[in-house]
């Protein structure tokens, strides 16, 4: 299938915020306000889903309403970019009613994390439109240390040129939306050096977990010269993370993987740099992979973004491991 590239934000364009997951509603009206001015500085303007707000017992809404929202999203030629409200754990519900002609008609930017990437490699799969693993709408509510993602949300999504990324110098898993101002910031100790070597590829993944979601479907991606970028959030424990992994290993195609970028783990986790690097002395099919993790993007704070479908170049080296992105 030909891979498709949306075309890049400009000064002026509209971004529709939509809710295929997790609903508007459980945001607070201040980080709501922060977000609103941080894109209105970007220059951006913004329309919300008709029942972005909706919310059932699951902070969630029926698959209907959402479906409609994404689609009329892609639907208006006025709609240059699409972030998601936050993650949670229902987009795959959305997947058997999706039009996939009209995302492959109308090519635009989505962007989001987490349980929003079962919506990023469906959509790879099946229409060959590449997406964007980055920010939702609700993280741009942050009021401090917000520098670093939005530098990186720029550089994918504003410009066609090639970047390397460079590790953060401080980092937080903590509970900003709870107390703003009261902020818990860790130094970066850089990126980690599991396996050395080289590759390039076409990236896909983002949320073990969720990417796990779609094996044995028709919305699994071809894992061929793929350069997977894998993270996953606090309920997965390092004995969890080792059987996610391990399932995603079994997947036809895996020997077609160059590379693997491990995303920052939280601090619940209980990911020790000495757990993780046993836990890939455990599997055969890496051991000749280049591997690099503690990189910045999953469920910790700053974060890059990535194209899902673009291309990536790393260098895995002690102490000058480089990560590129090529094509996003």
């Amino acid at each position: 299938m030909k891979k498709i590239f949306p075309k890049k934000l400009e000064l002026g364009d509209t971004v529709a915020i939509v809710a295929p997951s997790r609903s508007l509603g459980i945001i607070s009206k201040d980080i709501r306000s922060i977000a609103n001015k941080r894109f209105e500085e970007l220059g951006l303007k913004l329309v919300f889903g008709e029942h972005a707000e909706e919310n059932d017992l699951f902070d969630s809404s029926a698959i209907e309403p959402r479906l409609k929202d994404f689609h009329e999203a892609f639907r208006n030629p006025k709609v240059k970019a699409i972030l998601t409200v936050i993650g949670g754990f229902s987009s795959n519900q959305l997947l058997r009613y999706i039009d996939w002609d009209l995302i492959q008609r109308n090519p635009k930017i989505l962007c989001g994390f987490s349980d929003i990437t079962v919506l990023q490699n469906a959509i790879f799969s099946k229409s060959g439109l590449v997406t964007y693993s980055g920010p939702h709408y609700s993280t741009f509510g942050q009021k401090h240390h917000f520098d670093y993602t939005l530098d990186h949300f720029k550089k994918c999504l504003f410009s066609d040129e090639s970047f390397s990324v460079q590790p953060s110098k401080q980092w937080s898993d903590d509970e900003w939306f709870i107390d703003q101002d009261k902020r818990n910031l860790l130094k970066n100790t850089g990126f980690s050096v599991i396996n050395e070597g080289e590759g390039e590829g076409v990236i896909l993944g983002g949320n073990l977990s969720s990417f796990n979601l779609l094996q044995g479907t028709e919305y699994f991606p071809d894992l061929k010269d793929s350069i997977l970028f894998l993270e996953d959030d606090y309920v997965s424990l390092p004995h969890t993370f080792d059987r996610n992994l391990q399932s995603l290993i079994h997947q036809p195609g895996f020997g077609g993987v160059r590379g693997l970028v491990i995303g920052r783990f939280q601090k619940e986790n209980k990911m020790a740099e000495e757990k993780l690097i046993e836990i890939i002395r455990t599997k055969r099919e890496l051991k000749e992979l280049p591997l690099v993790a503690n990189v910045d993007f999953g469920h910790t704070d700053p974060k890059i973004t990535f194209p899902v479908g673009g291309t990536a170049r790393i260098a895995v080296r002690s102490g000058a491991s480089l990560i590129q992105i090529i094509k996003h």
